[in-house]
């Protein structure tokens, strides 16, 4: 197979993938982070994910607030996802390697989707200040409780809040830390 069919497969099976990986994280990180599940935006999440969640959470039991129905699903997502993408590039790992690098790309998407959610927010900031829609609420859920401590440290500057800044530079170290962790390098 040429090389840009495989890296268009390879490309086609990530998006997919991580777009319904992102929907599965919001649906752990949400409760964590006390959302108002009334929030139209937060249902679709739960409208999305429940069919493969629910059944498993009847054999998965939570642990507190920790969903591991839904962590158990990202997670075998994740590593078909993986699997499949050796197959496409016909190479072969054993099952820890692929296991181990299904983990820390969960954990690089959180990441991201944080850092993703701080820019938004930022943009919001300069383009609708104060304005109030479902999606507002939820990027405010994500972030407020990772810029409040920080603000804590560094407070607004002439009526700019700087803390942003400061977070995305540790999120982006954080980011740079757990790659090296990946084993499968894909």
């Amino acid at each position: 197979m040429p090389s840009n069919v495989i890296s268009a497969l390879v490309f086609i099976v990530n998006a997919l993938t991580s777009l319904y990986l992102l929907i599965l994280l919001l649906r752990f990180w949400l409760p964590w982070l006390h959302a108002d599940f009334r929030n139209p935006l937060a249902q679709g999440i739960l409208k999305l994910t429940s069919p493969v969640v629910v059944p498993l959470r009847r054999i998965v039991p939570s642990f507190g607030r920790l969903d591991s129905a839904t962590i158990l699903v990202a997670f075998l997502v994740q590593y078909l996802a993986l699997l499949l993408i050796l197959l496409i590039i016909g190479a072969s790992q054993n099952f820890s390697t692929i296991a181990i690098s299904a983990i820390v790309k969960l954990i690089l998407l959180s990441l991201n989707l944080f850092m993703f959610a701080i820019f938004v927010r930022i943009i919001l900031s300069w383009i609708a200040p104060g304005q109030y829609n479902p999606a507002t609420a939820i990027i405010t859920t994500l972030t407020e409780p990772i810029l409040r401590p920080v603000r804590r440290w560094i407070p607004p500057m002439g009526g700019f809040d700087i803390s942003p800044i400061f977070v995305i530079i540790g999120l982006g170290a954080l980011t740079r830390l757990v790659m090296g962790f990946n084993l499968l390098g894909i």
